[in-house]
């Protein structure tokens, strides 16, 4: 007799043993796969001829390449205080803790609780304290669907957190810029007031000496009016770049080397050889529209894992003592131990139809990625030739700044010996002050195209967590 129990023992345990292998091999086989995204972008740039030599790209610190002192430190001390950098960092913890959560969701867990409990004749109350454990194996799916769905969101969090710190640096460029710019251009136009005065006082003169007439003087005039009312725009401009620095450097505070004129940064020629396929590593567009690919993913295999049973199992350890009614019941522990089983049978298609929306949103995700990486190439490819454009532009301003500082030159020439007059070395000293402002507003143009080609990169990306095997 003990022996045919011991036989129908072991027989129970086989059946677990196979029923717990037969679930695991349908989970297998309903494992929702990762689509292949498309990689389908262009060898080369278009209308773009690689700089023999130059100074190369450099994702990670592309702002060194003006070789400004006070920009490092500002663009440095900008990464570490920036309140949205700050903001993405927190988000990025709060990503990482769900990420924990989501890994262990389907572990088993252990609970003590103290509760109350009535019988059911209403007669006997019990104080009942003890343990108990359940565990959900996540079976067809669905904890790698949970997974999935957390690292999607933990890997979009550390890219928003890059983002940020690409923007940041950017927008401190692009102030920087715009100030010291606009710092040149308020330089150049006090001097282009000095010269219209004088222009005032030639005027006057040749007027007393009958050699020149009441028209050209009220002519100066004007023009000296329109030069004093031009010099007064670039401080606007100082102002509201001093002020966006400030609140990037998480600030109310100017710095005082800011408010000081200096130099307007110049770059070096730069060589842009690499092809538009490395923006599928740096762009955060494309790396956010993988990350929902993956996610989308995940919730698709979680809603196919619904169409199919919960498995897991269920115990606990309770004891149960009496506290009004019948006393004289003895405090019991009383061990269980059993399986959780959770069938679905019929519920009107409702998680058909969730499964359904599920695949057409992994669909738009796809289609999704492949939007991002041909906006990508194009924004880039625009970038890059607005750059080139910039580029060619400033080469002609400085051209033409070096044709009209020979002319200024040679006006003086002639006025020293007697064969010109101060009007023709002043129309001369405002020609030139006009190419260098020219001058001066290409190499800014061409630092923000430099600056925008950059954040179209989009900067270096961490390393993200891989999609799960199926």
């Amino acid at each position: 007799m003990a022996q045919r129990k011991h036989i129908a023992g072991v027989a129970r345990v086989c059946l677990r043993v196979c029923a717990l292998a037969t679930a695991l091999a349908l989970s297998a086989c309903v494992t929702q796969p990762v689509p292949d995204l498309p990689r389908n972008t262009p060898a080369t740039w278009r209308d773009h001829t690689a700089a023999p030599a130059g100074l190369q790209p450099d994702l990670q610190n592309w702002w060194r390449a003006f070789n400004d002192a006070t920009l490092d430190r500002l663009v440095e001390r900008a990464l570490q205080d920036n309140l949205n950098i700050h903001i993405a960092a927190e988000r990025l913890s709060a990503a990482r803790a769900l990420h924990r959560r989501a890994k262990h969701e389907f572990r088993p867990n252990l609970n003590f609780r103290i509760y109350e409990e009535t019988a059911p004749n209403a007669r006997t109350g019990y104080l009942e304290m003890g343990f108990d454990s359940t565990w959900e194996f996540g079976l067809f799916g669905r904890a790698q669907g949970n997974d999935r769905i957390a690292m999607a969101d933990l890997n979009s969090a550390s890219i928003d957190e890059a983002a940020a710190r690409v923007s940041v640096g950017a927008e401190v460029a692009k102030n920087y810029i715009e100030l010291r710019a606009a710092q040149a251009r308020a330089a150049e136009l006090d001097q282009v007031v000095a010269l219209r005065r004088k222009q005032v006082e030639l005027a006057q003169t040749r007027l007393r000496t009958r050699l020149g007439s009441q028209l050209e003087l009220d002519r100066a005039r004007n023009e000296l009016s329109q030069a004093l009312g031009e010099a007064g725009e670039p401080k606007q401009a100082i102002t509201a770049s001093t002020q966006a620095i400030a609140v990037l450097l998480a600030t109310n505070e100017i710095e005082i080397a800011l408010e000081t004129p200096a130099t307007q940064p110049t770059l070096p020629a730069i060589a842009v050889r690499e092809t538009p396929a490395d923006l599928l590593r740096t762009r955060p567009e494309i790396r956010r529209a993988e990350q929902n690919v993956l996610k989308a993913a995940g919730e698709l295999g979680v809603a196919r894992a619904d169409l199919y049973p919960k498995l897991g199992l269920v115990g606990s350890l309770v004891s149960s003592t009496a506290t009004s009614g019948d006393l004289d019941r003895p405090n019991r522990a009383v061990p269980l131990l059993g399986p959780t089983v959770t069938i679905p049978l019929f519920d009107w298609g409702l998680r058909q139809n969730v499964v359904r929306a599920r695949k057409a949103a992994l669909n738009a995700a796809v289609l999704a990625y492949r939007e991002a990486v041909l906006e990508g190439v194009a924004e880039a490819q625009t970038a890059l030739t607005q750059f080139d454009a910039k580029t060619q532009a400033a080469e002609r301003a400085h051209e033409s700044v070096q044709a009209n500082e020979h002319a200024a030159q040679s006006a003086q020439t002639l006025q020293r010996i007697g064969l010109g007059d101060g009007n023709d070395s002043a129309g001369a000293a405002l020609v030139l002050a006009q190419a260098r402002m020219q001058a001066s507003n290409a190499l800014r143009e061409r630092a923000l195209a430099y600056i925008a080609l950059y954040k179209s990169f989009g900067g270096v990306m961490p390393l993200l967590q891989p999609a799960a095997k199926p």
